[in-house]
């Protein structure tokens, strides 16, 4: 395994199912661009004259569109910069907080880490998509799943308030779990 000497950019890339690592390569002599995913070479391309250009690929089990896009700064000075499904890394993430809830919770010596895609109510857990049922409650709804033997409820309640929306709550062995920052 040759070492990583045209390593120019890492990404880390939280996604519904894990934290994905990104690494691009760009030999700007000989114009080689090497895109890793998670450790795993995605693409190859070696002897490109045109030093400036994107890459387009995907990230995790969800298929997300990812590109990196090479531009020239100044001489031979360039910047790298990582989409994914077309926004830039911040906006996708920012656009991320508003869509998704993410826990991190140790059961038995084991992590993992929940997430809810709002939109669609599915849960992933340490990168598969989980079993759920539903159910209409009082208040609100219930959406129920088993994590390592533990009975999993993410509550959906209504804040009150319209520009709260919806507060949704993770409860494992009737405890609630801090929401994660990622």
């Amino acid at each position: 395994l040759e070492k990583m000497t045209d390593l120019v950019a890492v990404w880390e890339v939280a996604l519904s199912d894990g934290v994905h690592k990104i690494e691009f390569e760009h030999g700007t002599t000989s114009g080689k661009r090497v895109v890793y995913v998670d450790g795993k070479e995605e693409i190859r391309r070696e002897w490109m004259f045109k030093l400036v250009g994107k890459e387009t690929f995907t990230v995790g089990a969800t298929k997300t569109k990812a590109a990196i896009n090479i531009d020239a700064v100044s001489g031979f000075a360039y910047e790298y910069t990582l989409e994914i499904n077309g926004k830039s890394l911040k906006k996708y993430m920012e656009n991320r907080l508003k869509t998704t809830n993410t826990w991190i919770l140790n059961l038995g010596g084991t992590d993992y880490r929940v997430v809810l895609e709002k939109d669609t109510m599915d849960v992933w857990c340490n990168g598969q998509k989980m079993e759920t049922a539903g159910e209409f409650v009082e208040d609100g709804t219930e959406t129920h799943f088993t994590v390592a033997d533990h009975n999993c409820c993410i509550k959906a309640v209504s804040s009150g308030k319209r520009k709260e929306g919806i507060i949704h709550t993770l409860i494992v062995d009737n405890r609630e779990i801090p929401e994660a920052v990622e």
